[in-house]
């Protein structure tokens, strides 16, 4: 077993002899399984303790890069904030660069002018110039958090979300048991088709429809805001009489689901993404169905955590998806 620490140090920890630990060390024979996994215990509780030390009195400055609709914002943000004290003793700062609509240039510039920053936690288009800035901020030693949507081909040391593309096919399989056999088409809210992660969704979302003959009628270019959103869903659902359902990647949705009360369509079911304040009270009050949602807490204190270990103030771990979590009424997280 590899360890980073001398064998009186660990037996001290564990209260274990010198002898038994070293057996354990170099997988000699003899040992009992719940020995060998004091000791584990033990290394790991000596890293803990570790990067405590590391931690202590280090500040550290993050940066937190969104074009994203500010009813996500706001929620995020205070994700942010109510973890930034779980670091102690270290001491976390964020500043928030946060928009709902911009050119590829806006989000360029803004990533050019980051000064001083120990990392930044990243909302942004997959686009070439993106990338770029990424790689820059990288090679100048600040490590980039991608966040919900991801820019693989950039530097960036790791991304943090759910999977896009199970999300998509989640939102499938639920509307499929919800119309059962009827021929209704469906309609997909995108914000914009230039964010990775929407697009894996969608891909994921026609894939789970794939052989039901469903048709899949599309609106994009929102950027998830409300009065561009109900003009475009007004217009596609005009145009399609026969949409009854609505999975929404990109937002918008109270929009979405005025445009439908207007014509006084039925919307037979409408799966969301994220718990924001307009999806809760859509949610309590039946106006929309189910939805998609991952703990923006732990996805902050996970992706902070990230930010530290480039740092070498915390131990690498390995990142793994963010799980889903299927909301209705009945089960809506405080």
């Amino acid at each position: 077993m590899a360890h980073r620490y001398k064998v009186r140090e660990i037996a001290q920890q564990c209260g274990l002899s010198e002898a038994t630990v070293d057996r354990v060390l170099n997988d000699r024979p003899g040992v009992r399984e719940n020995t060998r996994a004091e000791v584990r215990q033990a290394i790991a509780d000596l890293d803990k303790q570790r990067a405590q030390l590391r931690l202590n009195g280090r500040r550290y400055l993050i940066d937190v890069v969104m074009q994203t609709p500010q009813r996500f914002s706001d929620a995020f943000r205070a994700a942010v904030e109510a973890e930034l004290p779980t670091f102690a003793p270290a001491m976390l700062r964020a500043r928030f660069h946060l928009w709902e609509s911009g050119s590829t240039a806006q989000m360029v510039e803004t990533l050019a002018g980051i000064r001083g920053s120990h990392g930044v936690l990243l909302k942004a288009a997959d686009e070439p110039e993106v990338a770029e800035a990424v790689d820059r901020l990288v090679a100048a030693g600040v490590p980039v958090v991608t966040y919900t949507t991801d820019i693989p081909a950039s530097a960036r040391s790791a991304y943090v979300g759910i999977d896009n593309h199970g999300a998509g096919a989640t939102a499938a399989y639920l509307i499929e048991q919800w119309l059962g056999p009827s021929s209704s088409e469906v309609l997909i809210t995108l914000s914009r088709t230039v964010f990775r992660g929407e697009g894996e969704r969608e891909v994921g979302f026609r894939s789970g429809l794939r052989g039901s003959g469903r048709g899949v009628v599309e609106v994009t270019d929102s950027d998830g805001i409300d009065a561009t959103n109900e003009r475009l869903v007004l217009d596609a659902l005009k145009r399609h009489p026969s949409v009854e359902a609505v999975y929404s990647p990109g937002g918008g949705n109270a929009a979405t689901v005025a445009a439908f009360e207007k014509l006084g369509r039925q919307c037979r079911v409408f799966v969301a993404h994220d718990l924001d304040v307009d999806n809760r009270r859509l949610l309590r009050e039946g106006r929309i169905s189910v939805v998609l949602h991952n703990d923006l807490r732990a996805d902050a204190r996970l992706a902070m955590r990230l930010i530290l270990q480039q740092h070498g103030a915390l131990p690498g771990e390995p990142v793994r998806p963010v799980p889903i979590q299927v909301i209705t009424p009945y089960n809506v997280p405080a």
